[in-house]
């Protein structure tokens, strides 16, 4: 085994979760202010008061504490239709309920800004924003839709768009002929099926991740670069429509296998074909591609 190999594995063994918990957090008491006009009040029935205990977290919160925390589980109950279009969310409420200071709420509800999910507006405050103004490409709001009420379509539009995207990404990185990348691919490889050997399905999916954003990443098309953030999220939601890399398998680890040969080679139509291949589902389920619908 490679020393990238072995180095890969270990690290995916390690523990990678454990949020960081209250400390000594500037916490602060919220006085619940009169507000007659206030209409539709959020209601935080299943939200988590511990943030703490709240256990998986999104590629763009990871790591940050009480504050990714809060955009976490903020993020999950606006996609999940909990808090509902043009709901207000007062600051001093989200607070109180999740016992977090000023200046944590403030920037969650920035990063949820960012994101599309709400408006903040002076005279009319924060509020949640429709479907339609959400940035549907970022890689946190696909994996709350993934997980819930929205899941069945997330992950149908997931398959649909990197059906679109990943083989012609394989056959322009054909035509590049790097040496240095083929052989990161050629190493993801490797790992792949060492980790098969083992039933490490922890290391072949970051091993999976990492071939997958590294092939379009290497396609000379920046546009297309830009999305790598979109697989690489796909590659994280289970469930669903079960693509060749969902799963690990002798089939799908052949596949890899082609793809890093026509590399290689420079055979940019034997690599979009190995990609297709790839993004076909098993035998036994429907091909991810369906046919046209009906509208």
């Amino acid at each position: 085994m490679s020393t990238l190999a072995h180095t890969m594995m270990t690290a995916a063994r390690s523990t990678d979760s454990g949020l960081v918990g209250p400390g000594e957090l500037d916490r602060y008491p919220y006085a619940e202010a009169p507000a007659p006009d206030r209409v539709a009040s959020p209601s935080w029935e299943g939200a988590d008061p511990e943030l703490g205990r709240v256990g998986r977290r999104a590629a763009g919160s990871r790591g940050r504490g009480l504050h990714g925390q809060l955009v976490q589980q903020l993020g999950q109950m606006i996609v999940s239709g909990d808090l509902g279009a043009d709901r207000p969310l007062v600051p001093e409420e989200i607070g109180q309920r999740f016992e977090v200071s000023r200046t944590v709420v403030r920037e969650s509800l920035r990063v949820l800004e960012a994101k599309g999910l709400v408006s903040a507006r002076p005279n009319v405050g924060t509020r949640v924003r429709p479907v339609s103004d959400w940035n549907l490409l970022d890689p946190d709001i696909i994996e709350w839709r993934a997980f819930g009420p929205q899941r069945d379509d997330q992950r149908r539009e997931l398959s649909e768009l990197r059906w679109t995207i990943e083989p012609l990404a394989a056959r322009l990185a054909a035509g590049h002929g790097r040496e240095d990348v083929q052989q990161r691919l050629a190493d993801m490889v490797e790992i792949m099926g060492h980790a098969l050997g083992q039933g490490d399905a922890l290391t072949f999916s970051r091993a999976d991740a990492e071939f997958h954003t590294l092939l379009i990443q290497v396609a000379g098309n920046r546009m297309l670069e830009h999305l790598s953030g979109i697989v690489s999220a796909a590659l994280q939601v289970s469930g669903g429509p079960v693509t060749g890399c969902d799963r690990p398998s002798e089939t799908a680890l052949a596949q890899h296998a082609r793809i890093v040969d026509a590399l290689g080679t420079g055979d940019g139509a034997a690599a979009e074909a190995a990609m297709r291949q790839l993004l076909t589902v098993h035998p036994e389920i429907e091909r991810v591609v369906p046919a046209p619908r009906e509208h």
